[in-house]
């Protein structure tokens, strides 16, 4: 909102004008949020037409097109699609326009998730700039700065795009003008906050381009054109003019432009130069019509990223961790709201809900999750009050979306409309008040899942029933985050995409949960231990035995009981201690790690707690700064489930889940959990691109600062492997992580930094986070064949956990009448392959035609009116899990018949297979194909899979994007 005040309202308004006063300027524009909030609360009507105009004669266009410019390290595939499509949707609907090339200058390395994702969006080219500087510097002097890139191997040509990495001058006009020491080619100044200057008087207004000095302005300007002309391989050169917070005042940069490009123009035989204003299409058009042949590039992503030796930025992977968790939360919940609310629609037609009120409610928790994706919103390179900002948007929507799902859940079973509602997702605070209670929970997922979900309660003498009054098994026992409340851990086992009741209530029965025991162990002082004598002793379950030391209080070993074989195993905190004085050094702040040196063990003493009972083992371990200390720093809560003979546990009982409490830190410090084993991994670390594919990470050399450039974006999933075992963590947010030794993985938990860098300093980039965080890691460890078929399932069962949901009950008994029960909403589920995800089941509420003419049309026609939303289509996308040959079944392709999946929802009448983002039909989405070595003609490639009878077979990586129709709708 501030820069909406200070200079953002001001570039629409005056560039718009001014693109109007000459036939011959044109603009790129590249982030909606900025655009809608203009759109919808500045521009006139007068705007709005010329805006149309403009788009119509490709003087204005919009790039990426997305709510914002997201980031690439840390952000989860699913989100990157929602804020793509949430911005596609409006531009499509209000414009009939689709982008067709990216503008991914600025986010901090780059993932070979994004160039997959903007092909199956349906661009035609992309656009990177910031990579590691050597490797720039070495792709610039050889001429390679421009590839066509396969970024998926499974999917490889069929979705690979051409890709242009800026040069050295990066996206912003180069601003030295050897004639004068004031600066060139930023006639408007630079941007003033909070309030724009009366005067129009701005900052460090250029040098205006006179008769005197125009000479001299093309001089410097054609000296540098042709300076980055020798580092491609045509003789089209992208020059863009502009930088952040640029053409607020849009006329004076427009009119020293004119002057300066007519005079180059006017002057190109003494020049050799000539130049126009052109978009960022228009610039791919030209390089496409020369008909080059470009290399490959293969999967291999541009991360970690340096500027210089000591500035690796890997710090923004764990920066403001409590920010990236919730992120995450509301972006899972926000999928469990878009499945709930579309059921509801589909099989409740008469509902007393209002379908409007309810998109809203939707809607704000998609603009929400969509625009912290921003490369400086999950990132945590923003300032304090812009990250409390995100953080109350994603509050504010996750209240929406919770209200939203407990009127469906009311609605449903009629319940009295008086009855107090209050509903409480995946937090164990909701402190129940001692009635009785029923808890709904419903699973995101379209598998069925058996799992375990946590209630917070008053006493230890519980019991839980079903709807049908069956005893359900239930664990209570002390909660390690308040002393006065119990945890209550249900063991729950839901169909795809449904959800089930369950009553809790205070027992005095036999049919009460099972009550976990805690055995204490003595305080250990790790530094008078000698570490080479071991008192074991076990704690098991069907899966895994795992072996502590009761000599130190430390984890030992863990044998997978399988497959009997033993990998050693320990864990400690330790902390880098940084330099935050930039006049000592190189410093650690928001986006850069610069470790002076190795990392240092915090604690000095352990305590043990163990709590055992018949469903679960929780170990508790508390690290403490020194023996006597009353606080601990940090702790690991590692919980083991042993699942009843009538349940599928496979999933359950193959996961070591550790939950972390970290901090609050000293000043400088960078917590990070290392995990030692004797697996002979060669230092080799795998890390995910974007929950969507893995990168192989081995471990370089370099001369200077080694530490902070081998550390790499884990956004669900690491592992190490040695021949034959690996030992997989999955996450429930982004953390950075690396392997500093042979065998070894550690992650980065938490930072707190304050350097005096004037730059962070002005702009109040100070990382001076004082909060204790509360990570969740599931690990897995077994033969690389076992844990392939696991680890993508059970990350997805991290991610997308069943939302829980409170309510109190009245005096009368809960039951449902059993033939209300049957045709109840949620008795039927929606159930995908293993190998497939049920990624998006929502109704958008865009209101286009889904016929490109149809739609261009309506809008040329006016006919654009506000109506009310379309609740008869609904977005349905189905993501393959596996790449080509990683294993013997999963790997395969998967027929689907959509009619049979949905049935549970109604009767599907038609189904149109589109684009990524929805705008396109995919039988007339042709993009460019680039020529290589490989096929050496150019042309158009398309989609050639169809649907037949509502069968569509899903290969593997593919991501396949419905939109359906049912009866009656």
């Amino acid at each position: 909102q501030e820069s909406m005040h200070a200079y953002a309202a001001n570039v629409y308004t005056s560039v718009v004008e001014e693109l109007m006063k000459g036939k011959q300027r044109k603009f790129i524009a590249v982030e909606q949020e900025f655009f809608r909030l203009w759109w919808d609360a500045v521009a006139t009507d007068a705007h709005k037409q010329q805006v149309h105009q403009l788009l119509q004669e490709g003087r204005l266009e919009f790039v990426i097109g997305g709510q914002v410019m997201h980031d690439e390290a840390v952000t989860l595939i699913d989100d990157q699609i929602l804020q793509l499509t949430e911005g596609h949707g409006f531009l499509y609907e209000t414009f009939g326009i689709r982008p067709q090339f990216s503008w991914h200058v600025d986010p901090f390395g780059a993932s070979a998730t994004t160039p997959t994702l903007f092909a199956l969006a349906g661009f035609n080219a992309h656009l990177i700039s910031r990579i590691d500087y050597d490797l720039k510097a070495d792709m610039q002097k050889n001429k390679k700065l421009q590839f066509v890139w396969r970024g998926s191997p499974s999917l490889s040509e069929s979705q690979e795009i051409f890709t242009h990495v800026m040069d050295q001058y990066s996206y912003c006009t180069p601003s030295q003008i050897p004639f004068s020491n004031r600066s060139g080619f930023y006639w408007n100044g630079l941007a003033a906050f909070p309030d724009p200057p009366k005067d129009g008087i701005y900052p460090n207004m250029s040098l205006p381009v006179t008769d005197d000095n125009i000479h001299l302005y093309a001089q410097t300007m054609v000296a540098n054109i042709k300076e980055r002309a020798a580092w491609f391989q045509t003789s089209d050169v992208l020059w863009p003019w502009g930088c952040d917070k640029q053409f607020f005042n849009a006329s004076v940069q427009y009119s020293n432009m004119d002057l300066l490009l007519d005079y180059i123009n006017n002057h190109s035989d003494e020049f050799g130069v000539t130049v126009q204003y052109a978009t960022v299409g228009d610039y791919f058009q030209a390089v496409y019509n020369r008909n080059l042949t470009w290399e490959i590039r293969d999967s291999q992503d541009f991360l970690p990223y340096s500027t210089e030796p000591f500035q690796a930025w890997t710090g923004f992977y764990t920066s403001r961790s409590t920010l990236k968790g919730v992120a995450r939360r509301a972006s899972s919940l926000l999928s469990a709201g878009e499945s709930f609310f579309t059921q509801y629609v589909q099989k409740h037609p008469a509902g007393s809900i209002c379908k409007c009120g309810a998109l809203k409610q939707l809607q704000s928790l998609r603009w929400a999750v969509s625009e912290v994706q921003h490369h400086d919103g999950i990132t945590g390179t923003e300032s304090p009050k812009v990250k409390d900002m995100y953080m109350n948007n994603l509050m504010y929507g996750v209240f929406n979306v919770k209200k939203l799902m407990a009127s469906i859940i009311f609605d449903m079973n009629n319940a009295k409309k008086n009855g107090e509602v209050y509903s409480s997702v995946y937090s164990k605070d909701s402190g129940i008040p001692d009635v009785d209670q029923y808890v709904v929970v419903y699973n995101p997922l379209a598998w069925n899942i058996t799992t375990f979900v946590t209630v917070s309660v008053s006493q230890v003498a519980m019991s839980v029933f079903d709807e049908l009054g069956h005893s359900v098994p239930a664990q209570v026992q002390s909660s390690t985050e308040s002393s006065s409340t119990y945890d209550l851990y249900i063991l729950v086992a839901i169909n795809g995409l449904s959800y089930q009741k369950y009553i809790v209530k205070p027992s005095s029965s036999e049919q009460s949960a099972f009550i976990g025991r805690s055995v204490k162990y003595k305080r250990r002082d790790l530094s008078r231990t000698d570490q080479r004598r071991h008192r074991l002793f076990p704690v098991f379950n069907n899966c895994y035995q795992i072996f502590f030391d009761q000599n130190t209080n430390l984890m030992h070993a863990i044998t997978v009981r399988e497959t009997n074989q033993t990998v050693q195993l320990t864990q400690e905190f330790l902390e880098y201690r940084v330099n935050g004085d930039a006049a000592k050094g190189p410093i650690s702040d928001n986006y850069l790690f610069a470790p002076n040196a190795s990392a240092v063990p915090v604690a000095k003493a352990v305590g043990l707690e163990v709590v055992s009972g018949s469903l679960m083992t929780e170990i508790r371990q508390y690290f403490f700064s020194n023996v006597t200390s009353q606080d601990y720093i940090y702790a690991v809560f590692t919980r083991i489930y042993t699942v009843p003979e009538d349940y599928d546990g496979k999933l359950l009982c193959h996961r070591i889940e550790q939950e972390y409490s970290v901090g609050p830190l000293e000043l400088n410090r960078e917590a990070v959990l290392r995990t030692s084993t004797n697996l002979n991994t060669r230092q080799l670390l795998y890390t995910d691109n974007n929950g969507y594919q893995i990168q192989k990470r081995p471990f370089k050399a370099y001369v200077n600062n080694t530490v902070a450039r081998n550390y790499y974006p884990m956004v669900q999933t690491a592992y190490i492997e040695d021949d034959n075992t690996r030992l997989m963590l999955l996450a429930e947010r982004a953390h950075g992580v690396s392997s500093q030794g042979n065998g070894q993985v550690e992650i980065m938990l938490h930072r707190r930094l304050w350097n005096n860098l004037e730059w962070n300093l002005s702009n109040n980039l100070t990382l001076n986070d004082s909060s204790v965080v509360r990570p969740v890691i599931w690990l897995i460890l077994g033969t690389k064949a076992f844990t392939n078929v696991l680890y993508r399932t059970s990350g997805l069962a991290l991610e997308h956990r069943p939302v829980v949901m409170f309510g109190a009950l009245s005096g009368d008994k809960p039951r449902l009448p059993r033939q209300h029960q049957q045709n109840s909403v949620y008795s039927s589920s929606v159930t995908v392959p293993p190998n497939l995800h049920l990624q998006t089941l929502s109704i958008p509420g865009w209101k286009y035609s889904s016929n490109h003419a149809e739609q261009v049309h309506s809008i040329h026609m006016g006919k654009q009116k506000q109506c009310d939303a379309d609740f008869s289509r609904v977005l349905l996308r189905i993501r393959h899990l596996y790449e080509v040959g990683e294993d013997p079944v999963l790997s395969r392709p998967v027929v689907v018949n959509l009619k049979y999946l949905l049935q549970g929802l109604g009767s599907v009448m038609v189904v149109e297979e589109r684009s990524l983002t929805g705008t396109w039909d995919v039988n007339t989405l042709k993009r460019w194909k680039w020529k290589t070595a490989q096929y050496p003609s150019k042309g158009f490639s398309n989609i050639t899979d169809t649907l037949e009878n509502y069968m569509v077979t899903v290969y593997p990586k593919e991501i396949r994007t419905f939109f359906v129709y049912f009866q009656g709708q």
